[in-house]
């Protein structure tokens, strides 16, 4: 158990490390990276997902409702500090971690 907790600790801090990198770019070009979209529910041409962006000092989850002749709206938003998001995002899905971890590790190399 002792490695496990080690391993999770490892991975939260490099992803926040990454977020910060990643933070310097978005300050620089004034455009949020996308880290990821989540589909929650898919009708007709009406869908229901999460979109998750980093900014220049805070992670924004999303959840965007949107179809037919409604517009696109926001039903729920998320702010998340750098140091906070990771520990909130290995919690909530480990394969949605590491797919950011992949992204941001291309965006900042």
């Amino acid at each position: 158990m002792v490695k496990q907790i080690s391993l999770d600790a490892w991975q939260t801090q490099h992803l926040e490390n990454l977020l910060k990198k990643a933070s310097a770019i978005v300050t620089k070009t004034g455009n949020p990276i996308v880290l990821y979209r989540q589909m929650l529910e898919e009708e007709d041409d009406a869908y229901e997902e999460i979109v998750c962006s980093l900014t220049e000092n805070y992670v924004i989850e999303q959840l965007v409702i949107s179809g037919g002749v409604l517009p696109p709206t926001f039903r729920q938003q998320f702010i998340f500090t750098l140091d906070e998001f990771p520990q909130r995002l290995l919690r909530k899905s480990k394969d949605l971690f590491l797919q950011t971890v992949e992204l941001l590790e291309s965006q900042t190399s």
